[in-house]
């Protein structure tokens, strides 16, 4: 019988990368994925992915941090439409576009915060956290007018920590279920339209950037295809509960009964 022998410091570098890739992969999986969150932490808080309705009811996000340029096009989409989404913006953003911003909320869309900065909430301390949040709130309400009491975390980066300290200051902090991975270099338009249309249900929220490709000129596609399916696209402070719910391991919002 042979035996053979593996020397551990000849393959550490390639075990090594191994567990990297792996680990790598688990964060990413938290992210997306709030019921495998739970699992690592059945004590972890989490942000409301989606909403349990009977009516198929569903909300359009955008994330607003890079560019404006497509911004007049997407509201021209909505106002043909009839709908009413949500922005989530960042306040750096909200400087530089004053104006973008006040003409969404002059459409009657959602103003919701995205952070100050675009860091990743998940590694900052409570006090920098407070800050990115007021920060943003205050600019977004300064140029609109209007109350901000949604937030989302930059790269849905969040922790109990961030959750908590958002809550503290008056905001529901916002995920969502369906991600159109309209930023991802290289991805089609049939694939962002085939991964809403796939993964679509009453109440999820669904999650798209501006300043991309495709999405500005999906969007009519997009929506049209969501209403042929017979789906109420309304914006999230529509269709989230303000009390008397919780949040089950799926990151879905329920009412208490």
């Amino acid at each position: 019988m042979k035996v053979y022998v593996v020397s551990v410091r000849k393959h550490l570098k390639y075990i090594i990368a191994f567990l990297t890739v792996i680990f790598a992969i688990l964060i990413v999986l938290r992210v997306q994925s709030p019921a495998i969150a739970y699992v690592f932490n059945p004590k972890r808080e989490l942000p409301i992915y989606s909403v349990e309705c009977e009516e198929k009811k569903a909300a359009i996000t955008f994330d607003c941090a890079w560019g404006a340029e497509d911004i007049p096009q997407i509201l021209n989409t909505l106002e043909e439409e009839g709908v009413t989404a949500t922005f989530f913006i960042v306040g750096q953003w909200a400087e530089k576009n004053p104006q973008s911003v006040k003409m969404i909320a002059d459409k009657g869309h959602d103003i919701a915060n995205h952070s100050y900065s675009h860091l990743r909430m998940g590694v900052l301390d409570t006090d920098k956290i407070k800050e990115e949040i007021l920060l943003c709130s205050r600019k977004l309400e300064e140029l609109t007018g209007k109350k901000v009491d949604l937030f989302r975390a930059p790269y849905g980066d969040y922790n109990n920590n961030v959750i908590k300290t958002a809550r503290e200051l008056g905001h529901y902090t916002i995920q969502w279920d369906v991600d159109s991975l309209d930023w991802k270099p290289g991805i089609s338009p049939e694939e962002i339209k085939n991964r809403v249309l796939r993964k679509i249900q009453p109440g999820s929220i669904i999650l798209f950037h501006n300043d991309t490709a495709h999405t500005a000129r999906l969007l009519p596609e997009i929506i049209s295809a969501l209403k042929n399916e017979e789906y109420e696209l309304v914006p999230v402070s529509q269709l989230i509960m303000r009390d008397n719910y919780y949040i089950d391991y799926d990151g879905r919002q329920k009412a208490k009964k």
